[in-house]
């Protein structure tokens, strides 16, 4: 059977492309056959390896040796902005558990900020040339196609957070709507009578997952969730002063807001007293972090805490468990959350 030349290398030979082309497999799915890996199906490794002699393909010497060695270095994409970057703690606290748990190790650190879909497939290539062992992904939202493109170059990569309840990507993350539902418990607990709060991105599952811990609350306690109570905001501060204000027009009896981050929470107590209401006095108000800045808010932040270094350390651990090969006993980790009841509520 004749052999077309179609995107043979410059020398006339069959390329990788080629192999994964006659397979039906992926580019990534054929380099790890071919280098040994054990994440690839009896099935899939006998396809390939019959597609791989069928056109004759020969591994470069170089490219074979380069895949066979370790980078050492393990990458941390954010997908958002500088701005947001440094102006969440949560960020800070992820990055802490990560360079903590790396410590002891030799492996490098890199960070790297992807705003566009152009950012992202130039760290997809750069990440194929077998320039990082894994990669640990933070903030993802749902559409983001990079866990999958990662997963498909055969490269080892853990989430914090999740895309869906379906996540098959490996990840760890914190226990959203139990915390959620804990602050609603505790404003209603606390005598509050219409209470609201203050979303994430919904495109963002912990964002959704905080709005439903939202609702069962309300539900719990006998109501049925009031859509002029539920805002949307973007985990920043001018979300939250934003839909803050937006909730008070709407309904101005409002007597307590949880928001679905500190950050949030700042801007929504500055609209708060704009207008004239104050905390706890008449609007009782809790976050969702306990970053440092819940501490020192005034008057001091009821917080939901979410272990954001632990879950920095969890996803490393759980990344170098991929690297060496190394069986996950399952594909997600979700840590426990905590109500830190402070004066704010």
């Amino acid at each position: 059977m004749a052999v077309s030349r179609r995107g043979t290398g410059r020398d006339g030979r069959p390329t990788l492309e080629q192999v994964a082309a006659r397979a039906g497999v992926g580019r990534g799915t054929v380099s790890r056959v071919i280098n040994g890996s054990p994440r690839v199906s009896d099935r899939t490794r006998a396809v390939v390896q019959q597609a791989i002699a069928d056109l004759g393909y020969v591994p470069h010497r170089a490219a074979r040796a380069l895949a066979a060695n370790r980078s050492d270095a393990i990458a941390l994409v954010v997908p958002e902005g500088e701005s947001r970057l440094f102006a969440e703690p949560y960020f800070s606290g992820i990055i802490r558990g990560v360079s903590l748990e790396l410590a002891d190790t030799d492996i490098q650190l890199l960070l790297t900020l992807i705003r566009t879909p152009k950012e992202r497939a130039r760290f997809a290539q750069y990440a194929s040339g077998n320039r990082v062992d894994g990669v640990l992904l933070v903030s993802v939202h749902k559409d983001d196609p990079l866990p999958d493109q990662l997963a498909e170059l055969g490269i080892p990569v853990v989430m914090n957070g999740r895309r869906s309840a379906d996540e098959r990507v490996p990840h760890v993350d914190c226990d959203n709507v139990g915390g959620a539902q804990q602050a609603v418990e505790h404003l209603i607990g606390r005598g509050r009578r219409t209470v609201a709060t203050i979303t994430g991105p919904l495109d963002m599952y912990a964002a959704r997952c905080r709005l439903e811990g939202y609702r069962e609350a309300i539900r719990a306690a006998g109501h049925e969730p009031d859509e002029d109570l539920i805002a949307s905001g973007d985990f920043s501060e001018e979300g939250g002063h934003a839909a803050m204000r937006r909730l008070l027009e709407r309904r101005p009896s409002l007597d307590a807001v949880f928001c679905a981050s500190d950050l949030m929470a700042i801007g929504a107590r500055r609209a708060l007293r704009e207008l004239g209401r104050s905390i706890p006095e008449d609007v009782a108000l809790v976050g969702f972090d306990d970053s440092s800045l819940a501490q020192h808010m005034d008057p001091s932040l009821t917080s939901v805490r979410q272990p954001m270094e632990g879950m920095g350390r969890a996803m490393t651990r759980t990344l170098l468990a991929e690297i060496a090969n190394e069986s996950l006993d399952q594909p997600g980790l979700v840590l426990p959350t905590e109500l830190v009841r402070r004066a704010s509520s």
